[in-house]
């Protein structure tokens, strides 16, 4: 049997991630000898976990979420191509070098993981799109808009100064985007094919009243809000009130998990198994979380 292999998600605040149940769940059936916990790290606190992560050599993979996302990227070894791009990851891969040391290769699943969650919730190529917030989880949502050759992308942001790298990632995955005040959001949604709001729980509540006061129909209009907790958020509300279409965070954690599972599992020793069974791996996924992987947005606002 093979020995225990630490991995976790990593963040601030941390105790509400549904991120241990996903992979404990994948690596269960899976039967991969994997623990996989929730840790609290604040940015000043990450240099020494990876030190630590370094010094132990019996972890297998790190996710990284909110305030670390761009944190991490100076603290690694390796970058692959869309987390140098984005400069922002959301993986770490953990690999024992030949000397007995611990090699950290940053990645982002965090594109595939919206890409999927649109496109299952039917959205198509060249949409007009808006993304709410311009922190690290904005620069993914960019570079996913990019995947699904967004026509326009409006990034609404309180502090535009903390916004270039998004506009950055736009020119480097060559997508026209402009930043926007967010005071005026409310009223320009209404005009885009799909939303994004990268904004933490309860960022956006405002906001979900504004929208609500208005009483305009968004015709179907496509909501991602990658908070999912509490679910469903003031915005999904109201924005599911306007008859839009809404797509929880949730989803975007499970499709980006999946991707995160594949890296694991071949970072400890176990080759392709997850990608050979990624259909177990999602179903089961889905189980551990609730979600009717049939129709997964529509479960997820039953909440």
């Amino acid at each position: 049997m093979k020995n225990l292999l630490q991995g976790a998600v990593l963040g601030h605040p941390i105790g509400h991630s549904k991120s241990p149940t996903l992979h404990n769940a994948a690596y269960q059936v899976l039967g991969a000898q994997f623990s996989y916990t929730a840790i609290d790290i604040q940015v000043p606190e990450l240099a020494d976990f990876l030190g630590r992560v370094r010094r132990e050599g019996n972890w297998y993979g790190l996710s990284v979420t909110m305030p670390l996302k761009n944190a991490a990227v100076d603290l690694l070894d390796e970058l692959s191509p869309v987390a140098a791009a984005l400069g922002s990851v959301n993986t770490i891969v953990c690999t024992r070098t030949p000397d007995g040391g611990t090699h950290l290769r940053g990645d982002n699943t965090d594109v595939q993981g919206i890409v999927n969650a649109l496109l299952h919730a039917g959205v198509r190529e060249r949409p007009r799109a808006a993304i709410l917030g311009g922190g690290g989880t904005a620069v993914s949502a960019v570079a996913a808009l990019a995947q699904l050759g967004a026509s326009e992308v409006v990034v609404f942001v309180r502090n535009p100064a903390k916004a270039a790298d998004v506009l950055d990632v736009a020119a480097k995955v060559n997508v026209r985007a402009t930043l926007a005040p967010f005071e005026g959001a409310a009223e320009a949604l209404g005009g885009f094919d799909v939303v994004i709001s990268t904004l933490p729980p309860h960022g956006a509540d405002a906001l979900a009243g504004a929208i609500a006061a208005q009483d305009k129909q968004v015709d179907g209009a496509v909501l991602l809000d990658v908070a999912y907790d509490p679910w469903p958020s003031a915005l999904a509300s109201a924005w599911q009130g306007c008859a839009g279409t809404v797509v929880a965070g949730i989803e975007m954690l499970l499709y980006q998990g999946v991707e995160q599972v594949k890296l694991f599992v071949q970072a400890g020793g176990y080759g392709t198994l997850a990608t050979e069974k990624q259909g177990d791996v999602i179903n089961v996924m889905c189980d551990a979380i609730g979600v009717d992987r049939r129709n997964p947005h529509e479960q997820n606002m039953a909440g």
